[in-house]
């Protein structure tokens, strides 16, 4: 069973950047999607970006695009979120998750993950 540790997170101003990492551990990640996710207090958890087995394809909610990137290096068994420009309302913590599968394609849906990180706190101030 892969197991997930998120890192990276930390206290930003409004506008700075942050790269979060997943790293896993038990099998290698190449036949796993994976995503981050993340909640802030009071919400639900949200989809952020999400990318294939092979880090060809990828996918985000309309509000990062253009500032977060989402990429993946199987060698290292390591996924990654750079996220810059950050804005107050981003603050949250943030999740990664994967799920073993055959389909080479990107699932948005948390629900379609079945293991998750312990997340780290990314908290941004206005």
């Amino acid at each position: 069973q892969v197991q997930l540790v998120e890192s990276g997170g930390g206290l930003v101003q409004a506008g700075g950047s942050l790269r979060l990492s997943c790293a896993t551990s038990g099998r290698t990640i190449s036949n796993y999607r994976m995503g981050w996710f993340r909640q802030a207090p009071g919400k639900e958890r949200e989809f952020v970006a999400a990318i294939n087995r092979s880090g060809g394809n990828s996918n985000y909610r309309d509000s990062v695009k253009g500032r977060f990137a989402i990429s993946r290096d199987n060698a290292k068994n390591t996924m990654y979120l750079q996220m810059n420009s950050l804005k107050s309302e981003e603050t949250a913590v943030y999740y990664c998750a994967a799920q073993f599968t055959i389909l080479d394609i990107v699932q948005a849906d948390p629900r379609e993950y079945t293991i998750w990180g312990q997340g780290t706190q990314v908290t941004v101030s206005s």
